[in-house]
């Protein structure tokens, strides 16, 4: 077990580091002159070579990335212009071009909203998704199980932006159940926070629970059918048991590995979301960034995303070994 974590660390950091490499080619690399982007169109040729140097876009791409590596790593400083010197500490992603903020603090400032959003969708996913797959497989063939398939099938069909917007309609807009959302921190009001994060929940919870909803019941089925369930019930095991203790365990464990990686993928991918109901996440930011070209900014989200996805698929390899042993042998 020791070396298969060993071995599942090291594969996930060299995939950083990787990730690293392509998003810094990507996008400093690429076609177009981060010196005019961050100085701005009003900027004569003199102001964009000054910008150019103290940037550093005057050194090798090599160079430049090992500094941007440094930056990750150690910190390092940056010139502000006339002899400033502005200190960025580890892991520095450099300073957003809009406000010159440091976009590691930037992202910690959004950071939280996107992980409300993605946590209490989880809950949701899990709780609806999971009971309703167990239901479904053992209520096979019966109205239950119909009723279940057709709910599944429009949470998969459904787009999220399609039904969020039918919930502001509905629920804030023709019914006024609820207002409409506007993100309030756990910190300042934790009442509020859930309140005004209900609608956005439901609506990534409802999304993600059809696809847990199948899963869970074809895992179920499975599990039923191998042969140490029959012989629980050959031996006059009640089926409540073979159920709860035997069946139920063994098809929880895929949902649970697929659950971390899902929750990784939705610190990045619940951009429509956030759109949506105006949340200031790390998807709102990415799009504000990528509208401005403001490169710092969009370079260190999708980072972070990326980050997140790996070490999400990291912990998720690691609750499969620890929930089925025969994992570490392969």
């Amino acid at each position: 077990m020791t070396l298969f974590v060993l071995k599942r660390t090291g594969g996930a950091l060299l995939v950083l580091l990787t990730l690293s490499v392509i998003v810094y080619a990507l996008f400093y690399l690429a076609p177009g002159d981060p010196a005019r982007l961050a100085c701005g169109e009003r900027c004569n040729p003199a102001q964009i070579a000054q910008v150019r140097e103290q940037l550093g876009l005057n050194d090798s791409a090599p160079t430049q990335y090992l500094h941007f590596l440094q930056g990750l790593l150690a910190g390092r400083d940056h010139s502000g212009g006339a002899g400033l010197v502005l200190h960025c500490d580890a892991p520095c992603l450099g300073f957003s071009y809009q406000n010159d903020q440091q976009v590691t603090e930037l992202i910690l400032d959004r950071l939280p909203a996107t992980l409300s959003l993605a946590l209490g969708a989880l809950v949701i996913w899990l709780v609806v998704g999971v009971g309703t797959g167990l239901l479904s497989a053992l209520r096979r063939g019966g109205i239950t199980e119909r009723a279940l398939t057709v709910l599944t099938l429009a949470g998969t069909g459904t787009p999220v932006f399609i039904l969020g917007l039918l919930l502001l309609m509905t629920v804030c807009a023709h019914l006024q159940w609820l207002p409409f959302p506007t993100y309030v921190p756990l910190s300042e009001d934790p009442e509020q926070w859930a309140w005004n994060l209900l609608l956005p929940w439901v609506t990534l919870g409802f999304f993600e629970s059809a696809k847990y909803a199948r899963l869970t019941r074809s895992s179920t089925l499975e599990t039923l059918a191998e042969d140490h369930i029959r012989t629980f019930r050959a031996y006059g095991v009640g089926e409540r048991a073979v159920v709860t203790r035997h069946a139920v365990r063994g098809a929880v464990a895929p949902v649970i590995a697929l659950s971390a990686v899902d929750f990784g993928t939705m610190i990045g991918g619940a951009v429509l979301t956030e759109s949506l109901f105006g949340i200031p996440g790390l998807g709102k930011t990415l799009i504000d960034g990528v509208r401005v070209v403001d490169l710092p900014v969009v370079v260190g989200v999708v980072l972070t995303i990326g980050t997140a996805v790996v070490l999400a698929g990291a912990i998720a390899d690691l609750l499969y070994a620890a929930a089925d042993r025969r994992v570490t042998l392969a």
